[in-house]
């Protein structure tokens, strides 16, 4: 199996990955890209149906990890469906089991990994660079793992201009205000004052808006 892997959420960022790769593949005749996204079993319905507009349009298998079921029934038997308002340590918790440790079963197959992060993206984000090497305890075992990041310093400008240009499927849930889109109830429209990520988890301060899949 391939070694490198484009992650996907199916953001606006991680579209223009996929449609860039599929290009290339196909301009120099290789095999297509692997693909991979984690269905946390709380998503926006619109991010499925992009999910399959992705897929049809570019012919692609695309892998989709689950969170264990045994995690999730016992983590919901413990504190509720909505455990993730009630506390960081909660919702990172629930970020854990339905995102981190699946991404930890894709990481055992990866050598490299490519996501659509971007500097201009949040607080939490600045200092990322276009390659990093990351250290993550996978099954006890260390493991150095490199993720690129081709995306980083573009705009937002840059973003639409690509994907209106190329006629690239995205979720349209940006059509109604969103700027950043993750789970359902963790994820609310953002106000034009606001940051890119300002509707991630928005009771939370702006320095903890991550899930815990990108290690900074």
């Amino acid at each position: 199996k391939e070694k490198v892997a484009i992650a996907s959420s199916f953001s606006a960022e991680d579209v223009i990955l996929i449609d860039m790769a599929c290009k290339i593949a196909k301009e120099k005749n290789l095999q297509q890209p692997r693909i991979f996204t984690l269905d946390t079993g709380r998503l926006n319905q619109e991010t499925y149906d992009v999910m399959d507009k992705i897929r049809k349009k570019y012919d692609i298998v695309i892998e989709v990890y689950f969170p264990d079921y045994n995690e999730v029934e016992d983590m919901v038997k413990k504190f509720g469906f909505n455990l993730f308002y009630e506390s960081l340590e909660l919702r990172k918790l629930c970020c854990k089991i339905r995102k981190v440790n699946p991404l930890n079963r894709v990481m055992k197959t990866l050598d490299a990994w490519i996501c659509g992060l971007r500097k201009e993206q949040s607080l939490t984000r600045l200092e990322v660079k276009q390659i990093e090497e990351e250290e993550r305890i996978i099954d006890g075992i260390k493991r150095k793992i490199i993720k690129i990041n081709p995306l980083v310093d573009w705009t937002e400008s840059e973003i639409w201009k690509y994907i209106k240009e190329n006629d690239v499927p995205y979720n349209t849930l940006y059509d109604r205000g969103y700027t950043s889109i993750g789970c359902a109830p963790c994820t609310r429209l953002t106000k034009k004052i606001e940051d890119i990520r300002a509707g991630r988890w928005w009771w939370e301060d702006p320095d903890k808006k991550e899930c815990g899949l990108h290690k900074r």
